[in-house]
């Protein structure tokens, strides 16, 4: 935790009571970790399914790399169809869809929006969330 502080990450409380980092994290610069050398225990033990697939051998690095440059071209195409962002929306695309489709915020997305924002979904789901698929 006082890493966390010191870092000024965003912070929430669970359900539990339980401390958490907000997602979208504060510490994340476009595809770069500000905090990386410094970064919480969580993070430092956190594997991604493809992580884990690359340290087993299941793939090569640069099937690895294929799949990481496909997950950034579908949330880029999902950029790309959402309206432009208003000064409280999310800053994480993927979150600002899931806002953007809701009722109250103008939703439901376009067919082309969601079908977009559905496929990222999936790719990160099988590929690097694992067991721990969106909620």
């Amino acid at each position: 935790m006082d890493t966390m502080r010191r870092l000024s990450l965003t912070m929430v409380t669970r359900k539990d009571g339980s401390p958490a980092l907000a997602q979208h994290c504060t510490a994340l610069k476009g595809r770069v970790c500000t905090a990386y050398a410094d970064r919480p225990e969580g993070c430092r033990r956190y594997h991604c399914t493809l992580f884990s697939a690359l340290a087993e051998g299941e793939v090569s690095l640069n099937e690895a790399l294929s799949v990481v440059g496909e997950a950034h071209a579908r949330i880029q195409a999902v950029e790309a169809v959402l309206p432009a962002p208003g000064a409280d929306a999310p800053q994480a695309v993927l979150q600002r869809a899931r806002r953007e489709d809701l009722v109250e915020n103008g939703g439901p997305l376009s067919d082309q929006s969601r079908e977009m924002w559905t496929r990222a979904e999936d790719w990160l789901d099988r590929h690097f969330r694992g067991r721990q698929r969106r909620r």
